[in-house]
């Protein structure tokens, strides 16, 4: 998701909003360093004696993107949050809320196996399963680390004899991670997409092929 810019003589605007979080002062300290992190300015806090916490804030909404799913994470679910557009403001320089994780991307078109998600899902977590189809360039699943890694999720094992034949049915698999449409929009990096159907929610990288993306990336550098 992109936040619509304005140019007000000259200097780029971006818009800003009244934000207020509602929540057990026990996360009081948790909420605050994600807001900060946000680049959130504190406008008022009102502790309401029977250990919850009202904080308003001003905020970029660029700031707000990915931020509910973090929030009630960080509140263990009991927090109220209310949000509502305020005037537009000279730009916050830099970026806020990046994604911290890479992605696992497939290189492959094809149906992911078990064996090839066995030994994957010590990389991150993944996306899909047994038999969900794939294609070059399909988003998979979280890197555990800050880059995209590309995989191939429809390796078969290498069979040396027929006792080896049955053992991918042994593997135990961690069940997928799914994400709802607003969580699959927060998740989303400014090479990424969304691709929407009647049954499923498939993230993708801009451009498909990985040798595309590493031409794009050297583009961009020079």
């Amino acid at each position: 998701p992109e936040v619509i810019m304005h140019d007000v003589d000259g200097e780029e605007h971006e818009p800003w909003e009244q934000l207020t979080v509602d929540f057990d002062e026990a996360y009081q300290g948790a909420v605050m360093t994600r807001l900060a992190d946000r680049k959130g300015e504190l406008v008022d806090m009102l502790p309401d004696g029977k250990g919850r916490i009202r904080l308003d804030y001003r905020i970029p909404t660029r700031g707000l993107i990915g931020f509910r799913t973090e929030y009630l994470t960080a509140t263990s679910g009991t927090g109220l949050l209310y949000h509502v557009l305020d005037d537009y403001a000279p730009r916050v320089p830099g970026t806020i809320a990046q994604r911290n994780n890479g992605a696992l991307v497939s290189m492959v078109q094809g149906k992911a196996l078990a064996y090839a998600l066995f030994n994957l899902q010590e990389r991150g977590r993944l996306f899909i399963g047994h038999g969900a189809p794939v294609y070059e360039g399909m988003i998979i699943g979280i890197h555990q680390r800050g880059n995209d890694l590309v995989v191939n999720p429809t390796k078969a094992k290498q069979l040396t004899n027929v006792r080896a034949a049955g053992t991918d049915e042994n593997l135990v698999l961690t069940p997928p991670t799914l994400f709802s449409l607003e969580q699959s929009l927060e998740f989303l990096d400014d090479d990424e997409l969304l691709e929407v159907t009647p049954n499923n929610l498939r993230l993708r990288k801009k451009i498909l092929k990985e040798s595309d993306r590493k031409r794009e990336s050297r583009r961009k550098v020079s």
